[in-house]
């Protein structure tokens, strides 16, 4: 077996040339080294395959709806705040006033959703004033006045500031739109939503009044329609020429990491909660892939429900790339009536944390999108400009025995730079999207230092909890 060193120049030489081959690529397009990537749809392989670096297995845990600030405000080192600014609302009881306003603490399990579409965003934002939050309108249309202004108890999410302590905190990692569940989990596979040259999905598709029973992918009911946002961020809500929101309707390209993936052989699963519930029908990301969802790799590779990575951890099963998604009581979604995330989130990181896959696995842990709640930083411009990006903060956590132990990346990170460490990682294409220009999150890693003994996460439910949860019904599908 070669020695670290070489093992690391190996890695280095294969990250230098796959950025060189794939930084220049166009949106919807596969670059290779040399030529285009030849694309199956074999599904998991037998075997896993191997990379040039430690890192052999990246497992992403995707949680919901939080802003970095609203965990982390008072995380010693870290970039938060407990005052926020507020553009002052007369029709608040009492009314808000325009200037600072202070942040209250508040449970992990919040009474209530909040807006956080593209235009409630763009109300926060207030022209990167970041005051604008007290003007969200509520789903009566009335503003959530100081509603977004909290910051969640640092004793109850105890396991998510250990997980940051022990290993590392990206503080600047923003999400790819500013916008809610749908497209942010599409970005997280693929980068990007671009589905016509110069036009994007953006918010969740249009189910009409069959909402609370509508899938969000190839699934969906006839005649769903997509919010659509241009290249100029210009919105236009479900505009009569937007797309169905499967694949084989949309006029470009649409490869995912999964395309990358195949065309290696590197293996991959996505866990998520099954697809009769409410989680399943709106989060399995792969229901807007044609190729799989009509392909071999909806029974190889979607894997339900999503405790089986448990399972799979135990039984050496664990594939190359995961992709974690929670069922609705484990998510930290607000408008739940409990929140077992922070133990949900644990028991992954403890089940690979004793198990022999610790040695060479990074775990990625980060919340999909903002859910209307108070950020403080502006958020900078993203890889592929316009398209309603990038949007705010949410929290993302590295763990790994590799991770830079008690570190805080200021690096400016966004869900294409998670795709890109993975394609770096393993010599991949680039998917052609975010991708190709996004920072990798390669800066939260060094894998030249002694490996961190792993100290298992304290939580107050086990594994055991999470592989006998049943499934819950809908709370809320405003994701």
């Amino acid at each position: 077996m070669r020695d670290l060193r070489s093992r690391l120049l190996a890695f280095a030489l294969t990250v230098s040339c796959a950025v060189a081959a794939g930084c220049n690529a166009p949106e919807g397009s596969l670059s290779n080294t040399p030529g285009n990537a030849t694309v199956n749809a074999g599904g998991v392989t037998s075997a896993p395959a191997t990379s040039a670096s430690p890192i052999q297995h990246v497992v992403i845990v995707v949680q919901e709806n939080r802003t970095f600030n609203d965990f982390f405000a008072t995380f010693p080192g870290a970039d938060g705040t407990t005052v926020g600014k507020a553009l002052g609302e007369p029709n608040c009881n009492p009314p808000i006033t325009r200037g600072s306003i202070a942040l209250k603490e508040s449970n992990l399990v919040l009474p209530a959703d909040l807006d956080h579409k593209y235009q409630g965003f763009q109300i926060a934002l207030h022209h990167g004033k970041m005051d604008g939050f007290d003007r969200i309108p509520n789903g009566s249309q009335q503003p959530e006045c100081t509603y977004p202004y909290q910051y969640t108890n640092p004793s109850q999410i105890a396991p998510y500031w250990q997980m940051a302590r022990q290993y590392t905190l990206a503080e600047h990692m923003f999400t790819t739109q500013g916008s809610d569940s749908f497209t942010a989990h599409q970005d997280l596979i693929r980068g990007g939503t671009i589905v016509e040259n110069g036009f994007a999905m953006v918010d969740l598709p249009d189910c009409g009044a069959q909402d609370k029973k509508c899938h969000w992918g190839c699934d969906a009911p006839p005649g769903v329609r997509t919010s659509l946002i241009t290249r100029r961020d210009v919105w236009q809500k479900y505009r009569a020429a937007g797309p169905f929101p499967c694949s084989n309707q949309f006029k470009v390209p649409y490869p995912t990491l999964r395309d990358v993936l195949d065309a290696k052989s590197v293996s991959w699963k996505y866990y998520v909660p099954p697809f009769n519930t409410t989680f399943g029908r709106l989060m399995s990301a792969f229901d807007v892939v044609a190729a799989v969802r009509y392909g071999p790799e909806w029974a190889t590779s979607i894997i339900s429900p999503q405790g089986q990575i448990l399972n799979d951890i135990t039984y050496n099963q664990l594939p190359n790339v995961s992709w974690v998604i929670p069922s609705e009581p484990d998510s930290d979604h607000p408008g739940e009536s409990i929140d077992n995330g922070p133990s949900w989130v644990s028991s992954i990181v403890n089940a690979i944390g004793t198990s022999s896959y610790w040695s060479s696995t990074a775990i990625i842990v980060v919340w999909d999108d903002w859910g209307g709640l108070y950020d403080n930083l502006k958020p900078p411009p993203g890889a592929v400009p316009g398209y309603g990006g990038l949007g705010l903060r949410i929290p993302a956590i590295i763990i790994s025995p590799y991770a830079k132990p008690g570190y805080i990346s200021k690096t400016n990170y966004e869900f294409g730079s998670i795709l890109r460490y993975i394609e770096d990682n393993w010599g991949l294409a680039r998917i052609g999207t975010s991708d190709a220009a996004a920072n990798s999150i390669i800066d939260c890693f060094n894998y030249g230092q002694k490996r961190i003994n792993f100290t298992a996460i304290a939580a107050p439910l086990s594994k055991e909890h999470f592989l006998h949860e049943k499934a819950y019904g809908p709370i809320d599908d405003d994701m």
